[in-house]
């Protein structure tokens, strides 16, 4: 019934298989307290029974054999879209209104990459040898940028010869977003009794939709606005083929550089997300902006996202995963213990207002996603009140960049020998934005 080649009703298959398991997950995430307490989302519980039932486990769901190349494709629609929905900015207004937010959620993003890439290059590497000398990164890899940056790393290591990476990668954003939520929820708690929280003074307090991810009908918001006709084009294909366009270019990008410099392997994402921010451009100048939605692109992204994580999951090699079990548990053991000095000892000197409610953000961002962070601030900040998501999206415009190069050079300065200088960039970078900081008088005393 099921073909062993891969054809266009393998992908079919394997897409079914996969929202299938979205639904189930869904219908968990609704049903069952625990995970509701928990607040994992449907997509990690899709991509757990994926894993459990699919190829890499017990073999019961006929996924095909490309199920580990979808989150490289998909990776590469995810950043396709951000600049298509990203609005205009000057360096002057972050720095002028959320300039220690900036240097916070910067110094979060090097100390992380730097810190724990030392750690791994010089302490695991010395324990175990035969340890690839990128190990290290793995942790950041799957922490501060969740599946997504782990399908973009992993991919661009396997494409440098390191077929392990991107399972090593999946594995710690899969452990990250578990992390994010389960110690975010106790980080939450303990606040709340120390009264370090601003909106919220009990737990208990959390409104019942966030635990079920149901939105009740007086909160239902418009999922975006159709800006084509339909007797044209339908606004939402209009939306996916700008992605989609947007992600092919990229690859085609990718692909010509590759075959001009055979040894530069420039991942598709990256390439993928300068084009975009190129039509973003174009677009600006010849108001093509004015019909597109960032409603819809968003949702778009979130999609891809989804998906990405459920197909990421459900790929990971558990062989691998039991092959390197020992140092991977102490790299995120001490990379977790890392991220939790950075985020609230700057949190507490770095961010004046709702300190609290913004390094919970933060926590769940560099440990998971972004859309950790979201749930954990809704959580502390139910009205968002404290406007951390507004400013966090201001300050993220000038980070997106610098994370785009770390992601893109990361693979191949180390498989080049360069690792090293490669991090103490990143930590010099993170001293001279500490100085920044304190010439700015963006720090404070607690």
């Amino acid at each position: 019934m099921f073909s062993s080649t891969f054809g266009p009703w393998s992908l079919f298959t394997d897409l079914g298989l996969i929202f299938g398991l979205l639904l189930v997950g869904k219908f968990i995430r609704v049903k069952v307290k625990f995970i509701q307490q928990l607040f994992i989302p449907p997509s990690l519980i899709a991509g757990f029974l994926g894993l459990a039932m699919g190829p890499n486990g017990l073999g019961w769901l006929p996924f095909s054999n490309q199920l580990g190349t979808y989150s490289a494709i998909l990776i590469a629609l995810v950043f396709a879209s951000l600049p298509l929905s990203s609005p205009k900015f000057s360096f002057k207004e972050v720095s002028g209104r959320v300039g220690s937010i900036w240097a916070y959620a910067q110094l979060g993003m090097l100390l992380q990459w730097s810190i724990v890439g030392l750690f791994g290059l010089f302490v695991l590497k010395l324990i175990w040898p035969d340890l690839n000398s990128a190990f290290g990164l793995m942790l950041p890899t799957g922490f501060y940028g969740g599946h997504g940056t782990a399908a973009a790393v992993g991919s661009a290591f396997e494409g440098l010869g390191w077929d392990e990476a991107r399972s090593l990668g999946m594995t710690t954003a899969t452990v990250g977003v578990v992390m994010a939520i389960i110690f975010g929820l106790i980080f939450v708690k303990m606040a709340a009794k120390k009264n370090e929280t601003l909106f919220i003074k009990d737990f208990s307090e959390l409104p019942n939709d966030l635990r079920t991810g149901l939105t009740p009908k007086e909160k239902r918001e418009p999922a975006g606005m159709s800006t084509t006709s339909s007797i044209s084009i339908d606004s939402l294909a209009f939306h996916l083929a700008l992605v989609f366009f947007t992600a092919f270019i990229g690859y085609l990008l990718s692909q010509g550089v590759k075959s001009v410099y055979p040894k530069l392997e420039l991942p598709v994402f990256s390439c993928s997300f300068i084009i975009g921010l190129i039509l973003k451009k174009i677009f600006d100048k010849y108001n093509v902006s004015d019909y597109i939605c960032p409603v819809q692109t968003t949702r778009l992204s979130g999609t891809f996202t989804d998906l990405l994580v459920a197909f990421g999951v459900a790929s990971i090699q558990l062989s691998i995963v039991v092959k390197y079990a020992v140092p991977l548990i102490i790299l995120i053991i001490f990379g977790s213990f890392t991220v939790w000095v950075i985020t609230f000892y700057l949190g507490k000197r770095l961010l004046k207002d709702s300190w609290f409610e913004r390094s919970i953000f933060a926590w769940g961002w560099w440990t998971g996603t972004m859309a950790m962070g979201i749930a954990l601030l809704r959580i502390v900040d139910p009205k968002m009140e404290s406007k951390a998501l507004d400013d966090y999206a201001l300050a993220y415009l000038p980070i997106a960049p610098i994370e785009i190069m770390v992601i893109t050079f990361a693979p191949i300065l180390f498989v080049n020998g360069m690792g090293f200088w490669f991090l103490i960039t990143l930590f010099i970078l993170s001293i001279l934005i500490l100085l920044l900081a304190k010439k700015m008088k963006w720090l404070h005393k607690v």
